[in-house]
Protein backbone atom coordinates (compact mmCIF):
# COMPACT_ATOMS: atom_id res chain seq x y z
CA UNK A 1 0.00 0.00 0.00
CA UNK A 2 2.77 2.19 0.56
CA UNK A 3 4.21 1.92 -2.46
CA UNK A 4 0.94 2.54 -4.37
CA UNK A 5 0.69 5.94 -2.13
CA UNK A 6 4.29 6.84 -3.09
CA UNK A 7 3.60 6.58 -6.16
CA UNK A 8 0.34 8.28 -6.21
CA UNK A 9 2.25 11.33 -4.80
CA UNK A 10 4.79 11.24 -7.51
CA UNK A 11 2.00 11.41 -10.39
CA UNK A 12 0.71 14.53 -8.36
CA UNK A 13 3.66 16.41 -7.80
CA UNK A 14 4.94 15.48 -11.46
CA UNK A 15 1.11 16.92 -12.98
CA UNK A 16 1.31 19.97 -10.74
CA UNK A 17 3.67 22.31 -13.33
CA UNK A 18 1.83 20.97 -16.08
CA UNK A 19 -1.96 21.76 -14.76
CA UNK A 20 -0.88 24.58 -13.40
CA UNK A 21 0.10 25.47 -16.61
CA UNK A 22 -2.71 24.62 -18.95
CA UNK A 23 -5.29 26.20 -16.36
CA UNK A 24 -3.86 29.66 -16.96
CA UNK A 25 -4.15 28.96 -20.74
CA UNK A 26 -6.99 27.79 -21.02
CA UNK A 27 -8.54 30.51 -18.37
CA UNK A 28 -7.20 33.13 -20.37
CA UNK A 29 -8.52 31.08 -23.63
CA UNK A 30 -11.95 30.41 -22.05
CA UNK A 31 -11.89 34.73 -20.51
CA UNK A 32 -11.31 35.67 -24.26
CA UNK A 33 -14.45 33.62 -25.76
CA UNK A 34 -16.40 34.82 -23.13
CA UNK A 35 -15.87 38.57 -23.87
CA UNK A 36 -16.27 37.87 -27.80
CA UNK A 37 -19.64 35.95 -26.73
CA UNK A 38 -20.61 38.79 -24.64
CA UNK A 39 -21.03 41.24 -27.48
CA UNK A 40 -23.63 38.90 -29.04
CA UNK A 41 -25.48 38.68 -25.62
CA UNK A 42 -24.49 34.82 -25.26
CA UNK A 43 -23.22 34.60 -21.25
CA UNK A 44 -21.06 31.37 -21.30
CA UNK A 45 -19.43 29.66 -17.73
CA UNK A 46 -16.23 28.39 -18.74
CA UNK A 47 -14.34 28.38 -15.53
CA UNK A 48 -15.22 24.79 -14.79
CA UNK A 49 -14.40 23.30 -18.61
CA UNK A 50 -11.28 25.18 -18.74
CA UNK A 51 -10.07 23.89 -15.38
CA UNK A 52 -11.05 19.97 -16.21
CA UNK A 53 -9.65 20.73 -20.10
CA UNK A 54 -6.63 21.95 -18.20
CA UNK A 55 -6.00 18.43 -15.97
CA UNK A 56 -6.89 16.20 -18.59
CA UNK A 57 -4.53 18.00 -21.07
CA UNK A 58 -1.80 17.65 -18.01
CA UNK A 59 -2.70 14.10 -17.92
CA UNK A 60 -2.59 13.61 -21.28
CA UNK A 61 0.74 15.00 -21.67
CA UNK A 62 2.34 13.07 -18.81
CA UNK A 63 1.10 9.82 -20.54
CA UNK A 64 2.22 10.53 -23.62
CA UNK A 65 5.81 11.39 -22.00
CA UNK A 66 5.83 7.52 -20.89
CA UNK A 67 5.91 6.31 -24.49
CA UNK A 68 9.13 5.49 -25.60
CA UNK A 69 9.29 7.61 -28.89
CA UNK A 70 8.60 10.84 -26.82
CA UNK A 71 12.48 11.00 -26.04
CA UNK A 72 13.54 10.46 -30.10
CA UNK A 73 14.95 13.71 -30.72
CA UNK A 74 16.96 14.45 -27.07
CA UNK A 75 20.45 14.67 -28.57
CA UNK A 76 19.57 17.14 -31.48
CA UNK A 77 18.86 20.96 -31.53
CA UNK A 78 15.93 21.39 -29.15
CA UNK A 79 13.81 22.97 -31.93
CA UNK A 80 13.65 19.10 -32.80
CA UNK A 81 12.27 17.93 -29.58
CA UNK A 82 10.20 20.60 -28.87
CA UNK A 83 8.43 20.39 -32.91
CA UNK A 84 7.81 16.27 -31.83
CA UNK A 85 6.78 16.72 -28.44
CA UNK A 86 4.09 19.78 -29.54
CA UNK A 87 2.90 17.46 -32.39
CA UNK A 88 2.34 14.50 -30.48
CA UNK A 89 0.42 16.23 -27.93
CA UNK A 90 -1.46 18.13 -30.39
CA UNK A 91 -2.54 14.49 -31.62
CA UNK A 92 -2.99 13.38 -28.10
CA UNK A 93 -5.58 15.81 -27.42
CA UNK A 94 -7.20 15.74 -30.36
CA UNK A 95 -8.11 12.25 -29.88
CA UNK A 96 -8.88 12.22 -26.52
CA UNK A 97 -11.41 15.10 -27.51
CA UNK A 98 -12.78 13.39 -30.43
CA UNK A 99 -13.01 10.07 -28.46
CA UNK A 100 -14.70 12.36 -25.67
CA UNK A 101 -17.21 14.04 -28.10
CA UNK A 102 -18.06 10.47 -30.07
CA UNK A 103 -19.07 8.63 -26.55
CA UNK A 104 -21.11 11.60 -26.16
CA UNK A 105 -23.22 11.33 -29.18
CA UNK A 106 -22.64 7.26 -28.72
CA UNK A 107 -25.13 6.86 -26.29
CA UNK A 108 -27.46 9.72 -27.80
CA UNK A 109 -27.42 7.88 -30.97
CA UNK A 110 -26.61 4.33 -30.38
CA UNK A 111 -24.79 3.56 -33.13
CA UNK A 112 -21.03 4.41 -33.44
CA UNK A 113 -21.06 5.55 -37.40
CA UNK A 114 -24.47 7.76 -36.98
CA UNK A 115 -22.41 8.94 -33.90
CA UNK A 116 -19.66 10.02 -35.53
CA UNK A 117 -22.24 11.52 -38.67
CA UNK A 118 -23.62 13.50 -36.31
CA UNK A 119 -20.42 14.73 -34.44
CA UNK A 120 -18.96 16.00 -37.74
CA UNK A 121 -22.04 17.45 -38.45
CA UNK A 122 -22.65 19.58 -35.19
CA UNK A 123 -18.88 21.16 -35.00
CA UNK A 124 -18.96 24.46 -35.37
CA UNK A 125 -15.55 24.10 -37.78
CA UNK A 126 -14.60 28.11 -37.04
CA UNK A 127 -14.89 27.60 -33.36
CA UNK A 128 -12.55 24.13 -33.76
CA UNK A 129 -9.78 25.80 -35.75
CA UNK A 130 -9.59 28.95 -33.41
CA UNK A 131 -9.19 26.39 -30.48
CA UNK A 132 -6.70 24.12 -32.30
CA UNK A 133 -4.70 27.39 -33.02
CA UNK A 134 -4.80 28.48 -29.45
CA UNK A 135 -3.74 24.97 -28.33
CA UNK A 136 -0.66 24.63 -31.12
CA UNK A 137 0.32 28.35 -29.71
CA UNK A 138 -0.01 26.42 -26.14
CA UNK A 139 1.70 23.09 -26.72
CA UNK A 140 4.60 24.90 -28.32
CA UNK A 141 5.31 27.47 -25.41
CA UNK A 142 4.97 24.33 -23.10
CA UNK A 143 7.25 22.25 -24.90
CA UNK A 144 9.68 25.00 -25.31
CA UNK A 145 9.84 25.78 -21.48
CA UNK A 146 10.05 21.83 -20.58
CA UNK A 147 13.14 21.33 -22.94
CA UNK A 148 14.92 24.48 -21.42
CA UNK A 149 14.39 23.25 -17.51
CA UNK A 150 15.34 19.99 -18.66
CA UNK A 151 18.43 21.50 -20.42
CA UNK A 152 19.17 24.55 -17.60
CA UNK A 153 17.53 22.72 -14.70
CA UNK A 154 14.49 23.64 -12.68
CA UNK A 155 17.10 25.79 -10.03
CA UNK A 156 19.35 27.42 -12.98
CA UNK A 157 15.54 28.79 -14.72
CA UNK A 158 14.10 30.02 -11.61
CA UNK A 159 17.30 31.92 -11.00
CA UNK A 160 17.01 33.52 -14.69
CA UNK A 161 12.96 34.40 -14.14
CA UNK A 162 12.93 35.13 -10.71
CA UNK A 163 16.86 35.94 -9.58
CA UNK A 164 18.41 35.05 -6.62
CA UNK A 165 16.80 36.62 -3.58
CA UNK A 166 14.63 38.88 -5.85
CA UNK A 167 17.85 40.74 -7.56
CA UNK A 168 18.15 40.63 -11.56
CA UNK A 169 20.33 37.90 -13.23
CA UNK A 170 21.47 40.79 -15.89
CA UNK A 171 22.42 43.73 -13.46
CA UNK A 172 25.74 44.60 -15.53
CA UNK A 173 24.42 44.51 -18.40
CA UNK A 174 22.11 47.14 -19.00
Amino acid sequence: MGHITSRLKHELVEAIPAAVFFFIAFQVIAFTQALMLRQYGIQVSTFVTATIAALVVAKVVLLADLLPFMSRFRKKPLIFGVLWKTIIYMIAALLVSYIEQLLHFVREHGDLARANRHLLDEVVWPHFWAIQIWLLIIFLVFCSLRELIRILGRERMARIFFGPSGTRVDQGHE
